[in-house]
C-alpha cells in the first residue's frame, strides 16, 4: 500500500453528498441504496433516458451534461463510479475509457481535496493507481467491486458483505467510514476483522440477518459489512477472478454434456446423482455462457499477469473458453440428442438466472 504522506492527512467527517455516475444495471440500485441510507444522492449517466428513470423511479438528483462540466461537481463528498467496463462495439471485452474520462472530468473540477472517490466498475489490475494519479493524490481513491444479483436483491444485493481495498491507508480508511461504518479500524487489525467478517458470513445466520446488523447500528454511512485488504490490487482482482471461477463451472458442466453426448450417458440423471453429495454442485448448461460480465471479466483475468510470455496465462481458463465455443457450435449445428435434451427446456428459471446471469452478482 502506498505511503499516507502521498495524500492529504486523512480526517474523519461525515460524508452527506454522493454523486453516482453511471445509473444502468449496477448504478441505479446502488443510487436507490444511497439514498434509503439518507445522504443527498444525485446521479449523471451519458443516457439522458437513464438520468429519468433513475429520477423517477427512486427520487434521484440528476446531473446534466452541463452541470458534469461545471464547478458545481466541487462539493460532494463521495463519487461512485459504476460505468460500464466493456468495449461499446463489444460488450464481451474489456476496455475502461469512458471510466477514465469520468476521472479526468472529477479531477477537473472537484475541488474538495480529501473527497472519496469509489470505484464499483469492475477494473483491471492496476486501474486505481492510475486513477489516483489522475487525481493528483488530492483524493481517497478506493475499490469497491460489486457484488448484486437482481433475483434475490434483498439478500444477494448492494449491501452483502463485500470486499474493498485502498490505493493509501487514508484511503482505505476514508472507504471503510463511508462503507462500513468505522474509521477507527487500524490496519493492523484489518486481518482479524476480515476473518470475523468471512466466519459471519458463512456462518448460520442468513447473509440477510447479517446485513441488518450493520444497517441498524452505522448511522452515517452505508452499513455494508466491508472485508478489507491491505493492497489494491486484491480488490481490484477480486472481481475478476470470482466471475473467471465461475466461468469455469460453467464450462465444466458444458463439458460434461458433451461428454454425456459422446458417451450415450444421460446428463440429467447423472448431474442429479452428482448433486447428491454434499460439495458438489454440477451447475446446468444452457445457451451458452450468457451475460457479457463473465466473458469480460475472464478475458481480463488472463490479461492480468504482468509476465509477458504466454505460458504464464492461465491454461485452464483457455481451455474453458474453447469448451464454449464447443458446446455452442453443437447447439447450432443440432448436434444435441433427445437423451440429453431434457437438460435444455427443463429445469427450474431459478437454474438458468443462477447460472447465466450471475454475473451481476
Amino acid at each position: 500500500m502506498q505511503n499516507i504522506n502521498e495524500v492529504r492527512a486523512y480526517s474523519p467527517s461525515r460524508f452527506n453528498k454522493v454523486l453516482i455516475v453511471g445509473l444502468g444495471q449496477l448504478g441505479l440500485p446502488v443510487a436507490k441504496y444511497v439514498k434509503e441510507r439518507g445522504f443527498d444522492t444525485y446521479g449523471y449517466d451519458i443516457s439522458t433516458k437513464a438520468v429519468e428513470r433513475a429520477e423517477k423511479v427512486a427520487g434521484i438528483k440528476k446531473v446534466v451534461d452541463s452541470t458534469f462540466n461545471s464547478s458545481d461537481l466541487n462539493d460532494f463528498d463521495v463519487y461512485i463510479i459504476t460505468v460500464s467496463t466493456h468495449r461499446p462495439d463489444d460488450m464481451f471485452s474489456p476496455q475502461t475509457d469512458g471510466l477514465l474520462s469520468v476521472v479526468e472530468k472529477i479531477s477537473r473540477e472537484a475541488k474538495k481535496n480529501g473527497a472519496l472517490v469509489s470505484i464499483e466498475s469492475t477494473i483491471p489490475k492496476g486501474t486505481s493507481k492510475k486513477v489516483f494519479e489522475m487525481l493528483s493524490h488530492r483524493l481517497h481513491v478506493v475499490h469497491a467491486p460489486h457484488r448484486w444479483y437482481a433475483l434475490e436483491e434483498k439478500v444477494h444485493g448492494v449491501n452483502q458483505l463485500r470486499v474493498i481495498g485502498g490505493v493509501c491507508d487514508c484511503c482505505l480508511k476514508a472507504g471503510m467510514q463511508f462503507y462500513d461504518g468505522r474509521d477507527t479500524l487500524s490496519l493492523s487489525s484489518y486481518s482479524s476483522f476480515s476473518s470475523r467478517a468471512s466466519t459471519s458470513s458463512s456462518s448460520s445466520s442468513s447473509p440477510q440477518q447479517h446485513n441488518n446488523n450493520y444497517n441498524n447500528t452505522n448511522d452515517g454511512s452505508l452499513g455494508i459489512p466491508m472485508h478489507p485488504v491491505t493492497e489494491i490490487e486484491t480488490a481490484e482482482i477480486t472481481k475478476v477472478v470470482e466471475n473467471a471461477h465461475r466461468y469455469l463451472q460453467i464450462a465444466f458442466a458444458e463439458e460434461l454434456y458433451l461428454y454425456c453426448q459422446a458417451n450415450n450417458i444421460n446428463f440429467p440423471e447423472l448431474r442429479d446423482a452428482l448433486n447428491t453429495k454434499w460439495n458438489v454442485n454440477i451447475l446446468e448448461p444452457r445457451e451458452g455462457i450468457g451475460g457479457h460480465c463473465l466473458p469480460k471479466d475472464t478475458k481480463m483475468f488472463l490479461h492480468s499477469s504482468s509476465s509477458p510470455s504466454k505460458s504464464k496465462r492461465s491454461k485452464i481458463l483457455t481451455a474453458a473458453m474453447e469448451v464454449d465455443l464447443e458446446y455452442r457450435r453443437s447447439r447450432e449445428f443440432g448436434h444435441l440428442t433427445s437423451r440429453n435434451s431434457s437438460s435444455l427446456s427443463e429445469g427450474s428459471s431459478e437454474d438458468l438466472d443462477r447460472d447465466q446471469l450471475v454475473s451481476s452478482s
